[in-house]
This record gives structure tokens, sequence and C-alpha cells, in this order.
């Protein structure tokens, strides 16, 4: 039986082939190649010093705009994506995620081009990037980072997909899972390294793994923790064991009052 993430990855290469017809690979390339670098720049910020609310070492949240997940089916019914993002963005986010993954996470293309024109904060595109063709889009889109997996890649694929984002001016945040593929992101030579504590084969969630694996990255590779992350103590352990940065999605998106909510996370 196929794995969840085996089943996005076939409904991705589906939507793919059928976006070159529609917009050519050589149309999209030519148009992000003519437009500047972000004027955000993703891997500075999550580079420069977070204090916390106390004033002690802090931790930056990469706040996730997301409607659904194949774990948790709706998220949030009244989805709005651009009042989420002002919520993040008015509650101390440094950074924000957003999900254009259509099939199993009801995500958006518009979404991500949305946010990046309104919201003074630099963009994540969230999706399963299998594709040089998927880094211009992002471009394109206005975000100043995309998310690849290693999972996802064989490692040609993986250090020229990280390769391109380089050239173009994007940042690749590639995301890990085990110790093998930590190992596979930073031969990679990937500038940021998100370790998600979920597995993609099962959806199983362990905070502890960013703190298994966080001592193989090297120093001044920034770390973000993914998933899993509920409570303001989570964050303050993250902090402590030198992880830069937290990507936050479920926790947020569910509360009424996101700004109250994520103002909670970041007062320790």
């Amino acid at each position: 039986m196929a794995t969840i993430l085996e089943k996005i990855l076939k409904a991705k290469a589906a939507r793919l082939a059928d976006l070159k017809h529609s917009a050519s690979p050589e149309d999209i390339e030519a148009k992000s190649r003519s437009l500047p670098p972000p004027a955000l720049d993703f891997l500075a910020i999550l580079k420069a010093p977070k204090p916390s609310a106390s004033g002690g070492k802090g931790i930056h949240v990469i706040a996730e705009v997301k409607k659904a997940s194949p774990s948790r089916g709706i998220i949030r019914q009244d989805f709005k994506p651009l009042e989420v993002a002002q919520a993040y963005l008015a509650g101390g986010a440094s950074a924000l995620s957003v999900l254009t993954e259509e099939d199993y996470f009801l995500g958006h293309d518009r979404y991500l081009r949305d946010i990046s024109r309104a919201i003074p904060l630099p963009t994540l595109r969230k999706d399963f990037i299998v594709d040089a063709y998927q880094v211009h889009e992002a471009k394109c889109l206005g975000a100043s980072a995309y998310l690849l997996i290693v999972a996802c890649l064989k490692p040609k694929a993986l250090a020229d997909l990280i390769a391109l984002g380089k050239e173009i001016g994007l940042t690749p945040l590639v995301e890990a899972h085990t110790e093998d593929e930590v190992k596979a992101a930073v031969d990679a030579g990937s500038p940021i390294i998100g370790i998600n504590n979920r597995d993609l084969k099962t959806f199983h969630t362990d905070l502890q793994t960013t703190f298994r694996l966080r001592p193989l990255v090297p120093a001044g590779t920034p770390v973000v923790a993914e998933s899993g992350i509920f409570a303001a103590a989570d964050l303050k352990s993250l902090a402590e064991a030198d992880v830069q940065a937290a990507l936050i999605g479920e926790s947020l998106v569910k509360e009424k009052d996101i700004v109250a909510k994520l103002h909670g996370l970041l007062n320790f």
C-alpha cells in the first residue's frame, strides 16, 4: 500500500505535467530570472539573534498558513489566508510558511502570491518540490525561500535544486527526519536545515527528533524545528538546544485568537 508521501508525490507529478502544458518551463524560467532577488532575506533573518521576552536566548517563529493536512483534515473552517498572515505579523512571527500543495493540504499558489505582496515578512513556499519549474514558480509568486524534502529527492536532484535557489536569489530550506537525511542535506550544501519531527511515511510526531539530530548540523547552519510544537516550554527548550527557528502551523491556525496564541508561545 502506498504511503501518504507517495500519494502526494504522484498527485504532484500529475499537476506538474499539466502546468508545463499551460505555461512552458522556458517561459517560467525566463520570468523568474528577469525578476530581482526578493527584498527580504529569509536566511539573514534566521541567522539574526532573537532575544526571548525575558531577554534570554529566543527563537524565531516561522508561522504557517495552512488550511488542512492529511493527518488532521480541515484545521480552520473559516480559513482566510491573508487574515491569518496578518495575525502572524501582529503576533511576532519572523517569517511565514505558505502551503501551495492543493490536493492534500488544500493550499494554492495565489495564497503565496497575495501574502508575499501584502505582508512585510519573508515567505517560504511550502510544497513538495521535485523540479526546477517549481523553484522558478516560487520566485515568480514572491517567495523568499522554498522547501526541499530529502525524502523526496535523489542526492543529485537535491544538490541541483539547492544550487538553483542560490543562483536566482532564493533560500532553500532543506528538510530531514533521520540521521542519514541530515547527512544528505549537509553534503548537498544546504544553507538551512529543517528537522521534521513528523515522519512523512507514518505521520507520527516526536519533538525529541530535533534534539536527537541537532548535533549533526554544522555550526553556522541555522536549524528549523518543524511539527509538534505547541507550547512556550517547547520553544524555550528548542532555543536552549541552539535551534534558531521553529516552524509552527496547526497549533496556531486552529486558534480563534491567533495573535494571543503566538504572543503566548513567545512569552518565555
